[in-house]
């Protein structure tokens, strides 16, 4: 059989053929595009972590700028470079975000028209994430602010994720013939987790736990403590739920792994930065940092067992 078989004959059909294939490319630069923006923003997390335990949030008297320079080298040390690097990636995701949303609104004809619409609400985030950035400095890291910074962070975050997610291909084959995960049960978990993660920032900006253990005030650290069981119980329930049905996709057991490793990597640091008084940073780092990839794990899960369901009705 010659290779003109396989192209189409009829120019309309050809045209269409054209189309399809130049969206589905356009389609897969997009795609790439926004997962490579979260994994960025979650590094600018695990930055923004590391200058807040390294007491670095104001090793920069200044904003934009620092000490009025693009590059302070005469002041740089570690605290400053913090700082200045989180500003710097920062702005660097910005301006990718930026690219994406004309990216997406120039090309939209060959998109799914709720992309560009998606993309304009992400780049909102980061319109409030900079100002955020900017009263956190010239408010003097007042608590409220910092934990709305992080807050607004992580919504960023799992927005690109649940925009890349919803751009992944999808087939269902004959062995998995429908999803049996409701996807209110990982979006329950997902909650619970961004909760968690919003008081265990408070905890941070608000020094809770040196509070505590000087005799002071323990409401915001109990908190934290007790939020770890909805998050944990839930979490289980998801892990679960997916290994006990056959009938699901590999890719969710592979992401329930995921979700199970995270969780007890999640509760060992927490333990351990409790007992070592928040004085070991890499750890602070590292529980901050896995909570906001268990966080992603879920909602990528939720998406995926929303997208089945449709799929189930569609057929």
């Amino acid at each position: 059989m010659s290779d003109s078989a396989f192209i189409p004959q009829n120019p309309s059909d050809e045209d269409k053929y054209r189309h399809d294939r130049g969206s589905i490319i356009v389609r897969d630069r997009i795609r790439r595009s926004i997962w490579k923006i979260a994994v960025a923003t979650l590094l600018l997390m695990a930055v923004g972590s590391a200058t807040r335990v390294m007491n670095a949030g104001l090793a920069c008297p200044d904003w934009p700028l620092c000490y009025g320079q693009l590059v302070p080298t005469q002041q740089m040390n570690l605290q400053v470079f913090l700082e200045w690097f989180h500003r710097l990636d920062a702005a660097l995701i910005g301006l990718s975000t930026l690219c994406l949303v004309s990216s997406t609104w120039w090309l939209r004809r060959q998109l799914p028209g709720w992309l560009p619409w998606a993309t304009t609400f992400a780049m909102s985030l980061i319109l409030v994430q900079g100002a955020l950035g900017a009263f956190t400095v010239t408010e003097l890291l007042r608590f409220d602010i910092v934990t709305a910074h992080l807050g607004t962070a992580l919504l960023f975050f799992i927005t690109l994720l649940t925009i890349g997610t919803c751009l992944l291909p999808i087939a269902q084959s004959p062995s998995h013939p429908a999803a049996q995960l409701p996807y209110w049960l990982p979006l329950t978990a997902a909650i619970c987790v961004y909760t968690q993660s919003i008081i265990g920032g408070l905890v941070g900006s608000r020094w809770a736990l040196h509070q505590c253990f000087g005799n002071s005030e323990c409401t915001v650290m109990n908190s934290h403590i007790i939020g770890v069981v909805p998050a944990t119980l839930s979490c289980i329930a998801v892990i679960m739920t997916i290994w006990r049905n056959p009938n699901l996709p590999k890719y969710l057991d592979n992401l329930a792994a995921l979700t199970g490793g995270l969780l007890i990597s999640q509760v060992l640091l927490g333990t351990a930065t409790f007992k070592l008084h928040l004085q070991v940073e890499t750890l602070t780092v590292a529980h901050q940092s896995i909570g906001a990839i268990l966080l992603g794990t879920l909602v990528i899960i939720t998406v995926w067992s929303w997208r089945l369901k449709n799929l189930k009705l569609a057929n």
